[in-house]
């Protein structure tokens, strides 16, 4: 199977978009597959989720401006087949020096070309920054799907009417014809509460089969396993958390190898 690139993204912040990379990550390296997790935010939250530290000149920036190439900043993690591309908050700049580049939609697929062929990893996942700025749709024109975490709370449907616009122009402007939505996961989702049942309900009703079967619980240790520089499954392995990343990584890779 071709290694497959997927840009985990989210325009609105503190959704689990990060979380969601990290972990997923993780849990399907840890399934046996190499994994490559590129950290395209600024915040560089997944290079120091996955416990590498945020040096400045390693991120993909400078590659970004055509200085290197992109597999020498490729990073092993302390976790079996699972490496990284750091970030750093030298991509803060990044939108706007790719702004003055020509095709300045396609630096990213094109960098992240050769690695695709290289044929080292199985999947390439893509942690977008929160907003729909030229990062993000440098990852979307680079991926073969984008995955959307989206929070268990009233807004949650506007952000995707507002990616599926970007989504339909990125198609129909010929910058990447095969793009669409591969999945929506629901994050933050609290059994407890009467919201998170009925946001759960009303995204299934408008998105179907798209919307995964997992959700993500809300979860203290979750939101704690980063700053030890750890995936909940190293975490703290046998909460619920890990229990849903796992079940979640085992749906993405049943849908990868479907499409």
């Amino acid at each position: 199977m071709p290694t497959r690139i997927i840009a985990v993204a989210n325009q609105k912040g503190g959704v689990g978009k990060t979380t969601t990379a990290v972990n997923l990550a993780a849990c399907i390296a840890q399934a046996g597959k190499r994994v490559l997790l590129f950290d395209l935010d600024p915040q560089a939250n997944a290079t120091s989720g996955v416990g590498v530290e945020k040096i400045e000149g390693h991120s993909a920036y400078p590659v970004l401006l055509g200085e290197g190439n992109l597999p020498d900043k490729i990073k092993s993690t302390a976790f079996e087949r699972l490496s990284l591309i750091p970030s750093e908050v030298d991509l803060c700049g990044a939108d706007l020096e790719l702004a003055r580049r020509e095709n300045h939609l396609h630096q990213v697929a094109q960098l992240l070309r050769p690695i695709a062929a290289s044929d080292k990893f199985d999947l390439i996942l893509v942690d977008c920054p929160p907003s729909l700025g030229i990062l993000t749709l440098n990852a979307f024109a680079a991926a073969d799907g984008i995955l959307v975490p989206l929070q268990c709370e009233y807004y949650a449907l506007e952000g995707i009417s507002m990616m599926n616009r970007v989504l339909t122009q990125l198609r129909e402007g010929g910058v990447n014809p095969r793009l669409e939505i591969f999945g929506v996961v629901m994050t933050m989702f609290d059994a407890r509460t009467k919201l998170s049942n009925e946001v759960v309900s009303e995204v299934r009703n408008l998105l179907g089969e798209r919307v995964f079967e997992t959700v993500i619980p809300r979860s203290t240790k979750l939101a704690e396993a980063p700053s030890f520089g750890k995936p909940i499954i190293h975490y703290d392995k046998y909460s619920a958390s890990a229990a849903a990343y796992e079940v979640l990584a085992q749906e993405v890779m049943t849908r990868l190898n479907s499409h």
